[in-house]
């Protein structure tokens, strides 16, 4: 059974930081892009950050132009999990995040998880 568990989510002031983590389990993810989407209250998700395999356990991460210079993709544990880290952190920030994968071949992002809540408050 695929899984994708988020965790590191919470409050915070703005220009502070949060890392948020997610753990991908049920088969092996490497392969994978995965990626953090966000939904705000009263608004359609929109995508944040992803990683797209490359070789080996190289990724290419790709950012929304609202999180460029602030949010840091990566991989860790030979690419079954995904960390966000987040600095400079703005109000606007404010969401439930959501960790996604999507399989080598496919086209759309078909695992998710539960989404944790980052408040950022002013």
């Amino acid at each position: 059974q695929v899984q994708l568990v988020e965790s590191g989510g919470g409050l915070v002031q703005a220009g502070g930081s949060l890392r948020l983590s997610c753990a991908a389990s049920g088969r092996t993810f490497t392969r994978d892009a995965m990626g953090w989407f966000r939904q705000a209250q009263g608004k359609e998700r929109e995508f944040v950050a992803a990683t797209k395999w490359m070789h080996s356990t190289t990724y290419y991460a790709d950012y929304a132009d609202s999180v460029k210079g602030r949010f840091t993709i990566s991989r860790a544990n030979a690419g079954n999990m995904v960390l966000l880290q987040m600095n400079s952190l703005k109000p606007e920030d404010t969401a439930v995040y959501y960790c996604a994968a999507r399989r080598e071949y496919e086209s759309n992002f078909g695992s998710w998880g539960q989404g944790t809540q980052v408040t950022v408050s002013s």
